[in-house]
């Protein structure tokens, strides 16, 4: 993936159509027009329109259908611990309703959807037992919608895990981002990172709400507000509503050489709403407390929920010169996390413990000063609709602005930590066709 250098529009990433919509939707793609000319395998140009999708159980066999604007082709391979059958398709524009694919049935414990790379989505299926796709099936309808069929069969625990160690038939290496054109341009570089995405929807509101879009369209607010200071340069993670690996965050910012990592997130704690309030967290590799211990637990699983494996991250600690840097670079990041705590807590609820720390993957970076943000809570009514609120998220961004002038006002005299080689990176999830 090809990091920006000039943040988008603020906005949600993607928004989902009503489901009156979806019936227009149909009638507009299917029969309001004739069926569109094709122009190869994939059909005409343009990413194929997902606007269905059904699960039928019927003689052992669970199948999933999709209901398409035009053919596709899948392949699908599964993955152990948990059991999930991963589904890849070319880019497809999910149009499906808020409820899909979070309803057991069968074979089929959930689902999740999404773009996993450019040119590239992807179907995780959480599987309810060991079970194989035995064939996938394609057939047109009268109107000219396309049914993508994908059966799944029980099979015995041996036989899944044979087919779970043949794994990706073609895994393929992470796209190397191009080096950021430094030239004479001294002004500080921070990456912004909107966390989860594509595949990976992270925690889910009672009222259907994504943690991906929130913290999207709240990265996106943050760096149009530090861009328009113009003295910044900026780049995001993720430019749009895609997968990127946990590795490849950490790259990211270490190959352009950051001067600073923010990462965006939203939690969320169902069986406790009435927990609210931001918490700012720095990298450490013992958590603060069992709680922060948890959320990193859960927000480092991030890949395996988009149906891949964690990559490599950054090179153990092995001499003095890397622990020495490592160090500096820790107390770089906590002096952010403190002016950002003081600026923020005047104009936004904090936590308990507003200033914690724990394993974060995405906060393994020895030389890039880096914190991990958790606006609020998902789960509780008044954060969720602050979340939600421009006028809040102006003001929130206005003041995280103010941290960063603060942490970057001593630049003449603030010595950034000495950059060490990044570590070669093994196979990991692409992030590019």
């Amino acid at each position: 993936m090809q990091p920006r250098t000039r943040p988008l529009r603020t906005g949600l990433a993607h928004r989902r159509t009503p489901g009156w919509a979806a019936l227009a939707l149909v009638g507009s793609l299917f029969l309001a027009a004739p069926a569109p000319a094709q122009d190869g395998p994939g059909g005409s140009g343009g990413s194929a329109v997902a606007i269905a999708a059904e699960t039928v159980v019927r003689d052992g066999t669970t199948r999933l259908t999709l209901t398409l604007s035009k053919p596709v082709e899948a392949r699908t391979f599964v993955m152990e611990r948990p059991d999930r059958a991963v589904i890849d398709l070319p880019e497809v524009n999910f149009q499906l309703g808020q409820e899909t694919g979070r309803k057991r049935e069968g074979l089929i414990a959930s689902f999740r959807y999404g773009l996993f790379a450019p040119g590239r989505s992807r179907i995780v299926v959480d599987l309810a037992g060991p079970a194989l796709v035995e064939g996938i099936e394609t057939t047109t309808t009268r109107e000219g919608a396309v049914l993508l069929s994908i059966p799944f069969r029980k099979v015995d625990r041996d036989s899944f895990r044979k087919a779970a160690v043949a794994g990706d038939p073609s895994p393929a290496t992470a796209a190397k981002a191009p080096p950021v054109q430094e030239a004479a341009d001294t002004r500080p570089l921070i990456v912004i990172d909107a966390g989860h995405g594509g595949t990976d929807p992270g925690a889910i509101a009672a009222t259907g709400v994504f943690e991906k879009d929130i913290v999207f369209g709240f990265a996106q607010s943050f760096a149009e507000r530090l861009e328009a200071t113009g003295r910044y340069r900026l780049v995001m993670t993720r430019d749009r509503d895609v997968f990127v690996p946990l590795a490849e965050r950490v790259r990211i910012a270490r190959e352009a050489k950051a001067d600073l990592f923010v990462s965006i997130h939203a939690d969320s704690i169902s069986a406790a709403p009435q927990v609210k309030g931001a918490t700012i967290y720095t990298g450490s590799e013992k958590a603060t407390d069992s709680e922060s211990a948890k959320l990193a637990e859960r927000e480092n699983r991030a890949d395996a929920a988009a149906g891949t494996e964690s990559g490599e991250g950054p090179a153990d600690v092995a001499d003095i010169l890397q622990e020495l840097t490592l160090r500096e670079t820790r107390g770089f990041s906590s002096g952010f996390a403190n002016r950002l705590m003081g600026q923020l807590s005047p104009v936004m609820e904090m936590s308990t413990k507003p200033h914690r720390e724990a394993g974060f993957k995405v906060l393994r970076s020895p030389d890039v000063p880096s914190v991990l943000i958790e606006l609020g809570y998902l789960s509780s009514k008044s954060d969720l609709e602050k979340l939600q609120s421009e006028e809040w998220r102006a003001r929130v961004t206005g003041s995280m602005a103010k941290a960063v002038d603060l942490f970057f006002s001593g630049r003449a005299t603030l010595s950034r930590p000495v950059a060490l080689p990044p570590r070669k990176s093994a196979a990991i999830a692409p992030v590019s066709p």
